[in-house]
């Protein structure tokens, strides 16, 4: 398989096409490729039999494609991992790194560093590490765009992407982070958040819709 069409599959893992459709346009935001460029790599998959697809719903991973998807986030968030705990990396600062090692490394490998790293069960976005052989969907699927005013939260997960990781980082807004959502914008606008020491923060529809909570 093509470090591609492992790329699409993992991306519809992390939108949650473990147990649902996943829009193509949620794929064309999410990798910033084309439209054309999506309905032509998910017809691939589909006779791959890593897909099922139904027009105008989305796309969801099959048995088969979640098992491969799987392998592929376990690789990717066991590299994601060393490279905070072991080399120092920020955790917006891991995601490109991982991407070009997971297509490289073997079950073997994947395996011992695994053993290495005493067998985390997160990646520093929230995200669970699959054990091998071991399929996986998230705990975490509800989002900030989910909830009301008045709402009080804790980040859990972020979907592992550069702009979002890249845009969180700059706002200083992290995991297991603890926050009150005091406003919602009119028209899509932004998302305003609280925090326990009283800081606020602006979150903008876009990004809020790939950050999982849980309500406190």
């Amino acid at each position: 398989m093509t470090p591609n069409k492992e790329d699409y599959l993992k991306i519809i893992f992390e939108l949650g096409g473990y147990d649902q459709k996943v829009p193509n346009k949620a794929i064309v935001a999410s990798l910033n490729v084309s439209a054309a460029s999506v309905s032509e790599m998910i017809s691939k998959l589909e006779k791959d039999g890593f897909v099922s697809h139904s027009p105008y719903q989305g796309v969801q991973l099959t048995a088969n494609g979640l098992n491969k998807a799987s392998a592929l986030i376990r690789k990717h968030r066991l590299w994601e991992v060393f490279l905070v705990n072991k080399l120092g990396y920020k955790w917006h600062e891991v995601h490109a790194e991982a991407e070009v090692l997971e297509h490289v490394t073997s079950e073997e490998l994947a395996n011992r560093l695994e053993v290495f790293l005493n067998f985390p069960k997160n990646c520093p976005h929230g995200g669970i590490i699959p054990q091998h052989n071991q399929s996986i969907s998230e705990i975490n699927t509800q989002t900030l765009n989910d909830v009301p005013v008045g709402t009080t939260l804790k980040i859990e997960r972020v979907l592992d992407e550069r702009e979002l990781l890249d845009y969180l980082a700059s706002i200083s807004l992290e995991i297991n982070t603890i926050l009150t959502l005091t406003e919602i914008g009119a028209y899509e606008g932004p998302i305003t958040l609280v925090d326990q020491a009283n800081h606020t923060y602006q979150i903008s529809r876009k990004a809020a819709n790939n950050i999982f909570i849980s309500v406190l």
